[in-house]
């Protein structure tokens, strides 16, 4: 009987690297430094997994004003120097790649430059080499399926035949209207809610991840 499953497509940050904390606690100081102050939860709610151009009108919306072209530029070395101190990739993610037999790929919000930076800090880079996705490449991030689709196409394969491993509600509707199959990894961060629907399976530890995707690629 052939596999129902052919290729995993993973997002990147929150689910291969640790990032999620380390942008939000730098993002919460960036826009109160624009005049939004605002808590943990919300800029989690509002912010995790979306895309740039999401990102802007949301801080544009909350402090009242447009932002200039170069507005980010005086915040760039902040999460230089976070990511460089202090990325982890996400605990299991190793042993969970080296017992997933299936072809793999990323697809991410980030742009190539922050993915494969992060990939290289923590020591995965190698592992996809020639197999991400970013939503520089596409005309829309997510939550719009088009990175996702970008990734089956640069592994030759089926949509309908990938799993994709996320971590946000914008990442969950990207690869759902992909039509792949989701896997959605929760963590002590995710907000109430998340990830209430039938058409996906939650899981909490990346060890638990090889034996959820051996079930359907037997």
């Amino acid at each position: 009987m052939r596999s129902v499953i052919d290729a995993v497509v993973f997002d990147c940050d929150g689910v291969l690297v640790d990032s999620e904390v380390l942008s939000l606690q730098i993002g919460q100081k960036v826009v109160a430094d624009l005049g939004w102050e605002a808590d943990l939860p919300t800029l989690v709610e509002t912010f995790m997994g979306c895309s740039h151009e999401y990102y802007i009108a949301q801080i544009e919306k909350n402090i009242g004003r447009a932002l200039d072209d170069d507005w980010s530029v005086p915040y760039q070395p902040w999460y230089d120097k976070a990511f460089a101190e202090d990325l982890r990739e996400i605990e299991g993610i190793s042993l969970a790649l080296d017992s997933i037999e299936l072809p793999t790929a990323v697809a991410s919000n980030s742009t190539h430059e922050r993915i494969r930076s992060s990939l290289a800090t923590v020591g995965l880079l190698a592992r996809f080499e020639g197999r991400i996705c970013s939503a520089e490449d596409v005309a829309n991030g997510k939550p719009a399926p088009d990175v996702y689709l970008k990734a089956a196409e640069t592994l030759g394969v089926d949509p309908a035949r990938c799993i994709a491993v996320e971590d946000s509600r914008f990442g969950v509707q990207a690869a759902r209207a992909a039509g792949m199959t989701v896997f959605a990894y929760q963590t002590d961060m995710t907000p109430s809610g998340w990830f209430d629907r039938p058409d996906i399976t939650v899981f909490r530890s990346m060890t638990d991840l090889p034996s959820l995707i051996n079930d359907l690629s037997r």
